[in-house]
């Protein structure tokens, strides 16, 4: 089909799909009612429908009273017995592709399910969607005139007892249908070298010549492909390049950090920039309106949501016919990967009520992810606890927060350490703590690959008693007030670096 055709058709289908989202948006309640009712009735015969007993389940308390809430420990050995070929334990179908992601307080990696029907109904039309809603709000756009380049996939796919496993990227660009694959550049082979720098030279060889319109990935991954285009080209910013694109689709990490650095890049004021909310478990929300920082909540892909106030218990629970402006809250996932009354981990707060719109305030843990790396706490203490026996070091304090990348430079997290007895050799000290924390979380161990996105982490020793001075500075000492270890900001390390 030439392209031209092929746009005129695709954005006819794209703007049908308004009217589905004007739906939901009108009727939330009755939308996420069906999602969960077929659900249960799709995984009635399933090991944990039957557990469940889900023939019986009537209405969403039903299902609230029977079926526990889950952390990704607690469903551990069914996960191992699906990757090892079992099937029909959380869904009906065969599940043979697992994304993985980041380690937990007992793994290495997590290894979420993708069903086919999670990869239809909930990626594929979310990334429909995310194109659909920008042309609502931009009915003049070229976009389907060009292509998108989109970066990701930079594990290859594995195959590993009749089950595979990869990045999500990478499962979802090896699967792509034939509408995406058309409208996509670079090609799925190239999108899917395992070797960063490899992958760049490719992506800017096959790419560097196409009618680019619109990018899409993790900023901090992006940044560094932009850098490198750059530095190929001797251009000054990425619309020399590619004079035709109008947006970058970023989530995965706070934008926050690179505004200014993206802006640098497309020096235009009717550039733009859609943010998207999107996770190993699922797709959730997409920006709707230009120029905004909230996200709509998607109801039909699948997904169940529920919500636990940050600040209450699991006594508390609500779905989205109960939830209230701006309460922080953890989000509680059902999808049609398998995944029932998951904690994902991730807290939000709701901005809008009609339609339903939010944003992304932060993790249930305390975590570092700036870069993509989502270092959580125990990785850190894990890491630390080692290296120092490892190094015979004495450690009263510390807390992390990320360098930022810069133009021409890359990130790392900076460790502002008070010692109660110092390593004879910091520089050591540094190396062991570094391979620590790759052999604890695989996606810090990524973007440490080759200093891909993350150069070696930077420490800074403190003086002695800096953290009760910068405690004590805030009216905070006593027992129940503690250090931030990890923080996505320099807000924290920032005071006591000055402090020190």
């Amino acid at each position: 089909m030439p392209i031209p055709i092929f746009n005129s058709v695709a954005s006819f289908f794209l703007k049908r799909r308004i009217s589905q989202i004007e739906l939901f948006k009108d009727y939330p309640i009755e939308v996420q009612q069906e999602v969960l009712r077929k659900l249960i009735v799709y995984s009635v015969d399933t090991e944990i429908g039957k557990k469940f007993d889900f023939k019986t389940i009537r209405h969403y308390n039903d299902f609230k009273e029977r079926v526990p809430i889950v952390a990704y420990e607690d469903i551990y050995d069914d996960i191992e017995r699906n990757r090892k070929g079992e099937q029909n334990i959380f869904w009906r179908t065969s599940v043979k592709w697992f994304a993985k992601s980041s380690g937990t307080t007992n793994a290495k990696s997590k290894f979420i399910p993708i069903s086919f029907e999670s990869l239809d109904d909930c990626h594929y039309k979310a990334g429909k969607d995310m194109l659909s809603l920008y042309f609502n709000n931009n009915i003049n756009s070229q976009l389907l005139a060009g292509k998108c380049l989109r970066l990701g996939g930079s594990r290859d796919i594995y195959e590993n007892n009749s089950s595979y496993y990869g990045d999500l990227s990478a499962i979802i660009i090896d699967n792509l249908p034939f509408w995406a694959e058309l409208s996509s550049t670079p090609s799925s082979k190239v999108s899917l070298i395992p070797e960063w720098e490899d992958k760049v030279q490719a992506i800017i060889n096959e790419s560097i010549n196409e009618r680019v319109t619109s990018f899409a990935g993790v900023p901090s991954w992006m940044l560094s492909l932009f850098q490198k285009v750059i530095e190929k080209t001797g251009k000054d910013n990425i619309l020399e390049i590619w004079n035709n694109a109008e947006v970058y689709f970023h989530g995965g990490v706070s934008f926050e950090p690179y505004k200014s650095l993206y802006r640098n890049l497309f020096p235009s004021k009717d550039f733009k920039y859609f943010e998207i909310y999107n996770a190993s478990e699922g797709f959730f929300a997409i920006q709707d309106q230009n120029n905004s920082d909230e996200l709509l909540l998607m109801l039909d892909y699948g997904i169940f949501y529920e919500f636990i106030p940050t600040n209450g218990s699991e006594q508390e629970i609500v779905s989205i016919a109960d939830v209230k402006l701006n309460v922080n809250y953890a989000m509680i996932i059902t999808t049609n990967s398998g995944l029932w009354r998951y904690k994902i981990g991730d807290t939000i707060k709701f901005t809008c009520l009609n339609p339903l719109r939010l944003k992304v305030t932060g993790r249930t843990k305390h975590f570092i992810n700036v870069f993509g790396e989502e270092l959580v706490i125990e990785n850190a203490e894990k890491a630390l606890s080692v290296t120092a026996d490892l190094t015979k070091a004495e450690i009263s304090d510390y807390t992390v927060g990320p360098i930022y990348m810069g133009s021409k430079t890359k990130g790392a997290h900076e460790w502002l350490i008070e010692f109660k007895k110092e390593p004879q050799d910091i520089d050591k000290f540094i190396e062991i703590l570094d391979l620590n924390l790759q052999s604890l979380n695989s996606d810090y161990e990524a973007k440490r690959h080759k200093n891909s996105t993350l150069q070696i982490p930077n420490i800074i020793i403190a003086r002695k008693n800096l953290f009760y001075d910068w405690l004590a500075s805030k009216n905070k000492l006593g027992g129940q007030n503690k250090i931030p270890r990890l923080s996505n900001s320099r807000e924290y390390i920032d005071e006591l670096i000055k402090m020190n």
